[in-house]
């Protein structure tokens, strides 16, 4: 119990005991046996006067009193000397996991009322595996004893349970091939008694360490005394709950008591009653986060910069480095362009020991892009992939990749590429060789299947000169049949037909003739 003026724990001060659990036999003789030599017996007495607070075979909270009832039963001085000692006796159960005390504010009435929310005694096999709580034991009593009694408390299983060659299964049956619920039928009634009894449960925000919890008075000196939200902020100091939502954002997002001090001055962080809006400060926890980590990304860019300057003037003065082998079932196949400059063993020599900038030299005759440079600069700073794997992704990427007509180099790409890497755990160089031939494969595999697709669209349709098809899985228009002209038959014209035409055409003149002279 963190007091530090005892006349904030009074013997005047009123207190209430919550217990959700029972005492049982097995926990009797834990406090008993384990607890009491590391608290001592007046705690355990206080711990048991405590859960007497609410009756057994109940659950819950106890009536509010005056702490006046816990110094006159303990037999304890109602003055400073009681009031610390029973303060050290308490923190003894809270140290070891037997006690919580809360401390609740009631603005109505100013005052306060402490709550001790009693917590059950661990059971033999969990207590044994705490570690702390069991070498506590062994200070306290020595090794020798803490072994004694956990054989106390442990029953051993039959002979030959244990055994390799034994199968267990479990034949247990499930609820609902036993019971079957009659869901046709919707107790509203019902269902609200059983909210109302549950709203006395605990609340279930992930518990912090004392380290990771944000205090009131650390925020309260930073926040600035003419900021509008001031007013609200004074208010957390009693609002436990909102002080846990602030608590569990700032270890969430990793923020501190600056950044946390920060956005509680920003608009928009309070609602109209004054209460913290935990889903807009959290919205913004996660940008200041995503910016911080940019930031970061980008100084680890730069100090990385530095670094390999000053490595470069050591090397000199350093010996060589270990030049490492390459297996043959590991091999890649050299690119075209390097055909004519090294064969298969020194180009996977080079991929293997040479670092990456060295190989991107290599498929850029000139100056390697800044584009292309930015990107595996940010793969291996960032992402941390060592050299060999980064070179398998530069033949994967400039050598397979850019190698098929309409593939271009983008940064997304190559973070899908280098989160997959990561996602399976490709972190030598023959599991990204590996990698490099299964998504070979699997392109290979998938141009396949899109080559056979656009032949199977394109039968049976108009086959016109125009190629551009977009890959369209539609069927083309059918043919229409078109009548033909007389002119595209045989050229060739007979003498008989010849002689016919010339006689159809004298007649066609004489008649003209005939027609002239009547109009005479």
């Amino acid at each position: 119990m963190r007091i530090k003026n005892l006349l904030h724990f009074t013997e005047n001060h009123r207190y209430c005991v919550y217990r959700e659990f029972g005492i049982g036999a097995l926990d009797e003789r834990m406090l008993s046996l384990v607890y009491q030599p590391l608290t001592g017996a007046f705690a355990i007495s206080v711990y048991r006067l405590l859960c007497e607070h609410v009756e057994a075979q109940q659950v819950g909270y106890s009536p509010i009193e005056q702490q006046r009832r816990l110094f006159l039963t303990l037999g304890l001085e109602p003055g400073e000397h009681g009031r610390k000692f029973l303060v050290e006796q308490t923190s003894l159960l809270e140290a070891v996991g037997l006690l919580q005390t809360n401390r609740v504010y009631f603005p109505d009435q100013d005052d306060y009322i402490y709550e001790y929310e009693l917590q059950q005694p661990l059971s033999p096999s969990e207590f044994f595996r705490t570690q702390h709580l069991t070498l506590l034991l062994r200070d306290k009593m020595g090794k020798f004893a803490v072994l004694s009694l956990r054989e106390r408390f442990l029953a051993k299983e039959p002979d030959g349970w244990g055994d390799n060659t034994v199968q267990k299964e479990n034949i247990s049956q499930p609820f609902y091939d036993i019971f079957e619920l009659n869901t046709h039928v919707i107790d509203y009634e019902l269902e609200q008694a059983l909210t109302e009894v549950s709203a006395q449960q605990r609340s279930s925000q992930p518990k912090l360490s004392e380290d990771d919890l944000i205090n009131y008075a650390d925020i309260i000196r930073y926040f600035p005394r003419g900021s509008r939200n001031r007013i609200y902020v004074e208010k957390l100091r009693f609002l436990p709950e909102q002080m846990n939502v602030l608590s569990y954002i700032a270890y969430k997002y990793r923020l501190d008591i600056q950044d946390i001090c920060r956005m509680l001055d920003e608009d928009g962080v309070f609602d109209a009653k004054g209460e913290l809006a935990e889903e807009e400060i959290q919205r913004r926890a996660n940008l200041q986060f995503r910016q911080g980590k940019k930031r970061q990304e980008e100084r680890q860019i730069h100090e990385a910069k530095v670094i390999s300057l000053r490595e470069e003037k050591k090397e000199e003065s350093q010996d060589l480095p270990v030049e490492y082998a390459v297996e043959m079932e590991y091999y890649l196949e050299v690119p075209r362009q390097f055909t004519s400059k090294c064969d298969i063993h020194q180009y996977n020599t080079i991929l293997r020991n040479e670092p990456y900038t060295r190989v991107l030299e290599m498929f850029y005759p000139g100056s390697v892009p800044n584009s292309v440079n930015d990107i595996f600069e940010h793969v291996d700073i960032n992402y941390k992939l060592s050299e060999e794997v980064v070179n398998v992704l530069i033949h994967y990427l400039l050598a397979i990749k850019m190698s098929q007509p309409g593939e271009r180099l983008s940064s997304k790409f190559v973070d899908w590429v280098v989160t997959n890497m990561l996602n399976q755990q490709v972190d030598t160089y023959e599991k990204a060789v590996r990698y490099v031939r299964e998504q070979n494969k699997l392109d290979l595999k998938i141009s396949d299947q899109a080559k056979l697709q656009a032949k199977g669209g394109a039968t049976g349709g108009n086959k016109r000169t125009n190629t551009r098809t977009y890959n369209r899985s539609a069927n083309a228009k059918p043919e229409i049949p078109i009548v033909k002209s007389a002119r595209e038959g045989s050229s060739i014209v007979s003498d008989e037909e010849i002689a016919e035409a010339m006689r159809l055409a004298e007649q066609m003149q004489s008649g003209q003739d005939r027609v002239q002279k009547t109009n005479s």
